[in-house]
């Protein structure tokens, strides 16, 4: 079990393996976590580079959005954030990052496929969340509708969100939707017109059946 102190400490990790691997931009995405069944959050800062966050630029909040601990600005996405913890209390841990090849197959209307055993089992299903403009509640109620049952979430013309038990559970979902994103505009390019060969069908059932998916 993380300690908060901990936690914050895994929180600046994962932003700095983000920002690391171009997922976030200096300004752009935010991560946030809790310890488990606890009403309050920590949260990345708004407007502060994230490739070099430290402790004290971290935010702590209620469900409400009000600042219990920190000086900074929580981020703007926050009422995303917490849409997320009330709608889903087996989730600790929250992703939020700007991948640009899965945003980019969204933006053209593409949508994952299950091509890879790790899109099968680790994403399942990526619901694809309409527009609305970050930050706001019209966007928090979009993703809150679309993550029942969800591990992860593309928000058109704007990003990915992964959740989990844990940080390094959510970080996993952000980076592999990357990396299977990756592997189908590749499949896409070689292919031209030919249909993409994805894990059979029989397979991705078994795998419903074994994971309850």
């Amino acid at each position: 079990m993380f300690s908060e102190k901990e936690l914050k400490r895994e929180i600046i990790r994962v932003m700095k393996v983000l920002y690391e691997r171009e997922l976030i931009s200096a300004l752009g995405g935010n991560v946030s976590a809790r310890m488990p069944n606890s009403k309050e959050i920590w949260i990345t800062p708004s407007g502060i580079f994230k490739g070099d966050l430290h402790e004290e630029d971290l935010v702590k909040i209620d469900l409400e959005g009000n600042i219990i601990e920190g000086f900074m600005r929580p981020s703007i996405e926050w009422p995303l954030h917490v849409a997320i913890y009330k709608k889903r209390p087996d989730v600790n841990a929250v992703v939020h990052a700007h991948n640009p090849v899965t945003t980019g197959l969204a933006i053209a209307g593409i949508e994952l496929e299950p091509i890879t055993v790790e899109a099968v089992i680790t994403l399942r299903k990526v619901p694809i969340v309409p527009y609305a403009y970050p930050g706001t509640d019209e966007l928090a109620e979009l993703v809150a509708k679309h993550i029942e049952g969800a591990r992860a979430l593309v928000l058109q013309n704007h990003g990915v969100i992964g959740v989990g038990y844990n940080l390094v559970e959510a970080e996993t979902i952000v980076e592999t939707l990357e990396e299977v994103a990756l592997t189908q505009f590749v499949a896409m390019l070689a292919s031209g017109k030919k249909k993409l060969r994805l894990i059979p069908y029989r397979d991705r059932e078994l795998a419903t059946r074994l994971y309850r998916m």
